[in-house]
């Protein structure tokens, strides 16, 4: 994850074929500035980055910034699954459930 106090821009990579950029943010004050390029173009050239077969990320209103580095909307959105829950975090102090796989030795 990159993050300087001003922004964030994590990474979640197996650093052999997939990666996803999660949640980019950048502070107000500090957008309009070429930041989110500036942080893009480091993310894609970095070493342990380069060469991998697919990318992914969600965006609610930077396309044009993604577009600039290849990205495009979903070619076979069909295959693409997911579990979203928007309540997670309004359910504070609820009791997680306990994991239903056991440690094996």
């Amino acid at each position: 994850m990159v993050t300087r106090g001003r922004w964030v821009l994590p990474v979640i990579s197996d650093y052999a074929t997939y990666a996803y950029i999660g949640d980019v943010f950048v502070l107000k004050s500090y957008r309009g500035h070429g930041l989110g390029k500036w942080l893009m173009e480091c993310i894609m050239d970095h070493p342990w980055l380069r060469g991998l077969r697919r990318w992914s990320l969600v965006t609610n209103d930077a396309h044009g910034l993604y577009t600039k580095f290849g990205f495009t909307p979903l070619k076979a959105p069909e295959r693409q699954m997911e579990l979203h829950d928007p309540e997670v975090y309004m359910r504070e102090g609820e009791a997680k459930p306990e994991a239903r796989c056991s440690e094996t030795s």
